[in-house]
């Protein structure tokens, strides 16, 4: 396995890349903040925050406006775990925890940029535009095929001044081109949407410290998300059921991203849902029609996208 996966339903897009023995890739944030104790200050997101000069402080100040963002200055598991927007000062009273920090509440698309980074210098980078769905979930996330200038702008001379010296990949989530969280690794949710042989990039990236990719034909892409209600214990189809749901047309993989031997409550999940299942498509429309699909066969009923007004039933 040339790439460190900690999630086994993730594994499917790195098996059978060739790679050095003395390679390490990592794609979760608990490893790649131990192999990069240089750089690991930018999972504090309290200093990314202020790095950009945005309004922000720790919960024993009260924000002079509101309503602010608060979340944990570190949150390695992700998910959202812990974040919530407050309106007023009593929410914000309710809510203090030395955990947490606030920010100013940032308004725009919410981006996450995947980043080739070598010696300090960006040297490639992709989009993508998450669609959001209640309390902290995603519908769907669009990996674009196009440029964000705003964003690419920002993020060079960010990386620049405050990463020099990183070799790697790197994830940056921004919102309103403004950068709200910084991973020493890249997003493995939607790898296999980057087109033929960019894992072997990465895998040269870090051997090697060049980036060899060849992005001459980009193609838009979809990571659509299945959540159900917390508190049920969920099943995993059988390994048929998988099998024809990879084989839709128009679908690339299809993720169960859950334990289905763990407790539900042992999962990091955001407040709006647990996530059962991400399927990636080259087609919205197919991969929406599958997650409706596999929303019956667990048991949930209809789901369709925000965007008509339907929700998860």
């Amino acid at each position: 396995m040339p790439i460190h996966e900690a999630d086994p339903w993730r594994e499917q897009y790195f098996t059978g890349v060739p790679c050095p023995g003395h390679v390490h890739v990592p794609t979760d944030d608990p490893l790649a903040y131990e192999l990069h104790p240089r750089h690991r200050w930018v999972y504090n997101k309290l200093l990314i925050a202020q790095s950009q000069g945005l309004v922000c402080g720790t919960n024993e100040v009260m924000p002079a406006r509101f309503p602010v963002f608060s979340k944990p200055v570190i949150n390695l598991r992700g998910m959202g775990v812990g974040s919530a927007l407050v309106r007023n000062a009593r929410e914000f009273r309710e809510r203090q925890s030395p955990d947490n920090f606030w920010t100013e509440y940032l308004t725009g698309f919410h981006v996450s940029t995947d980043w080739a980074v070598a010696g300090g210098e960006p040297v490639w980078c992709r989009h993508a535009r998450g669609v959001p769905g209640p309390a902290g979930t995603f519908d769907h996330w669009v990996v674009e095929a196009g440029r964000r200038e705003l964003i690419e702008h920002h993020s060079r001379k960010w990386i620049r001044a405050h990463l020099r010296g990183y070799t790697g990949m790197l994830n940056l989530e921004t919102i309103g081109g403004r950068i709200i969280e910084v991973h020493l690794r890249f997003a493995d949710q939607w790898p296999d949407l980057y087109g033929p042989h960019w894992t072997e990039a990465v895998v040269n990236l870090y051997g090697r410290h060049e980036w060899s990719f060849k992005d001459a034909d980009r193609r838009e892409g979809y990571s659509v998300a299945l959540f159900g209600p917390h508190g049920p214990r969920y099943a995993h189809p059988n390994a048929d059921l998988l099998n024809e749901y990879r084989a839709v047309a128009g679908v690339k993989s299809v993720q169960i991203t859950f334990f289905q031997h763990l407790p539900p409550e042992t999962h990091a999940m955001p407040p709006g849902g647990f996530r059962l299942a991400v399927i990636n498509c080259t087609r919205l429309s197919a991969g929406l029609a599958l997650r409706a699909r596999m929303a019956k066969e667990f048991g949930l009923g209809r789901v369709v996208s925000p965007r008509s007004g339907t929700r998860l039933s």
